[in-house]
């Protein structure tokens, strides 16, 4: 059925559509919608994942991106996801990018985007958090993505880590620092020892126990990647997130014609299937295990979970596939995984 419906969704707009899911979603999270999306399957208690201190229902969680503004949260987990991670947010509201800033490659299972953190700010994050945890009832394990404003000069970045940290460690269950982000001017550079170091510092002086963790980019090299995994055990991280979008183009079936009209962004789906393995595969050759691992990129089924979950990694997030498989991606990779009955 919504291979069908994405026939015609996929000829609109793409994040005109995602607002369409997106009203779809936040209505699974009503008492209305909860009925009419209730599973008749129940989740097996061997899918629980204990990590970051915490109980995780299943090892799959949203990937940060899709619910920037802590909108949906408890339609995502009725949809099946035991995590899902917000944001990115940013201290102060921003519109992002100019559109269009979204674009499809169904030919290679992909998306681009370039939305630059739009969102509506920390303090408006922080408080729809707070009132979701305050209105009581099942949720989901809930992360919280933080970045930096794209007016702030990369040597105040530490600030607005800072900021979001304050506002948001209260009521978020782990915190994740995003300096990988291919979208906001100078923020990869951020992922250099001598810049990260002090950034994540500062983000752990502030959060309240709350566990920490860093996303990385997948184009970083290899010895840039063990560098990253040497801080976070220098100071103590709780793990690190590997990976967000690639700026690279090679190998895809998508025209090359069409993909540069597309223009920059990030690059996400399938095509990042090898290297999130291959970062994955180096950062597990030198964190240790209590140290936890969420890996992201290509995950389009349940074989992609448990190659990933066999190779390392903690938890499991996906984005893209959701996207390509619909509603209810979730519940298909537990069931292909075998941990719905």
């Amino acid at each position: 059925m919504y291979e069908a419906v994405f026939s015609i969704l996929k000829r609109l707009d793409p994040e005109f559509t995602h607002h369409l899911g997106m009203m779809v979603v936040r209505f699974a999270g009503t008492a209305l919608g909860q009925l009419f999306f209730r599973s008749d399957k129940a989740l097996s208690p061997a899918m629980r994942v204990e990590a970051l201190g915490l109980s995780f229902e299943s090892p799959i969680g949203l990937a940060a991106g899709f619910d920037k503004n802590a909108v949906a949260i408890r339609g995502f987990y009725t949809l099946g996801f035991g995590h899902v991670e917000v944001g990115t947010v940013t201290p102060l509201p921003q519109p992002g990018n100019p559109r269009p800033r979204l674009f499809r490659l169904p030919a290679d299972d992909a998306l681009i985007n370039r939305m630059g953190f739009n969102n509506d700010g920390a303090t408006a994050v922080a408080g729809r958090l707070k009132a979701l945890r305050e209105r009581g009832g099942k949720l989901p394990i809930i992360g919280v993505n933080i970045g930096k404003n794209k007016s702030t000069p990369q040597e105040n970045a530490i600030d607005d880590y800072i900021a979001c940290t304050e506002e948001l460690a209260p009521w978020a269950d782990y915190l994740v620092v995003n300096v990988s982000s291919p979208n906001t001017p100078g923020l990869r550079g951020l992922q250099e020892r001598e810049l990260l170091e002090p950034i994540l510092r500062a983000v752990l002086d502030h959060s309240q126990d709350t566990p920490v963790l860093v996303k990385i980019a997948p184009d970083l090299g290899d010895e840039a990647i063990e560098d990253v995994v040497d801080v976070v055990c220098d100071l103590g991280l709780a793990g690190i997130v590997a990976t967000n979008t690639t700026i690279s183009r090679d190998g895809l079936t998508t025209a090359h014609s069409d993909v540069s009209r597309m223009g920059e962004g990030g690059l996400s789906g399938s095509p990042l299937k090898t290297r999130s393995r291959e970062v994955l595969k180096l950062i597990r050759h030198s964190l240790p295990r209590e140290y936890c691992v969420i890996s992201v990129g290509g995950v389009f089924d349940g074989d992609d979970v448990e190659a990933l979950l066999n190779q390392g990694a903690t938890l499991v997030q996906a984005y893209t596939g959701f996207v390509y498989r619909g509603p209810f991606f979730a519940r298909k990779l537990l069931e292909e995984m075998g941990g719905r009955r």
